[in-house]
């Protein structure tokens, strides 16, 4: 009888590593072309992959998170697409990333892009969405820095938010320039894990530039 468990035993942990191996193996394939991706289609195209790991996989945050995270890019530089669906579908990943992890850091990441998600709506017409999405965008903004106060991507992120707002109503290069600084100083020091967030240091350490 021990015998039949210990080969049971020893079955169950080769399938696993070897599930883990071919998972790893996916998630790395993907995101080494997330970063070359030049078309909406390309990018849909990419997030479907995402997401079809997390189907198979079940139990890991991560697939859904990068599917969403991809449909990023497209909402912003697209403007023909439409960013209501797009961002509909953006929320519907983080959704199903935010049930497979109850660790803080991770969730503060996925709320990072719920922001994005948001912003690109307000896009649609700022002077109409600002007050309904903008104010969306700034909950899920402190809520992820209640989360994980040391989120480099976060401060990156209100950067561009406070940057891109007028002077006139708290916004501006000088307001922004400490927060940049804050993000920069931050990046040096994160140390994610493999296939872990670590996006926007470049893009924050080029718009502290821009506040010199």
């Amino acid at each position: 009888m021990k015998q039949v468990l210990l080969a049971a035993t020893i079955i169950f942990s080769v399938a696993a590593h070897a599930q883990s191996d071919e998972y790893t193996a996916a998630i790395q394939k993907n995101l080494a072309q997330l970063d070359s991706m030049k078309t909406t289609a390309d990018y849909q195209s990419l997030s479907v992959a995402f997401e079809r790991i997390g189907d198979a996989e079940k139990t890991q945050w991560l697939p859904y998170y990068f599917a969403a995270l991809a449909l990023i890019s497209p909402g912003y530089i697209d403007q023909r697409l439409d960013k209501d669906a797009n961002a509909e579908k953006i929320n519907a990943l983080c959704t199903k990333a935010e049930a497979l992890t109850t660790d803080n850091a991770d969730k503060s990441e996925i709320l990072a892009v719920r922001n994005m998600a948001a912003t690109q709506q307000i896009l649609v017409d700022p002077q109409a969405r600002w007050a309904s999405y903008g104010r969306q965008a700034d909950d899920y903004l402190k809520k992820a820095m209640e989360l994980n106060p040391n989120n480099p991507r976060l401060y990156y992120l209100q950067g561009m938010s406070v940057f891109s707002t007028l002077e006139q109503f708290g916004g501006g290069k000088d307001k922004a320039k400490p927060i940049f600084q804050k993000a920069v100083d931050l990046y040096k020091t994160d140390q994610p894990k493999p296939m872990y967030p670590h996006w926007g240091q470049k893009q924050a350490e080029g718009k502290l530039a821009e506040c010199q």
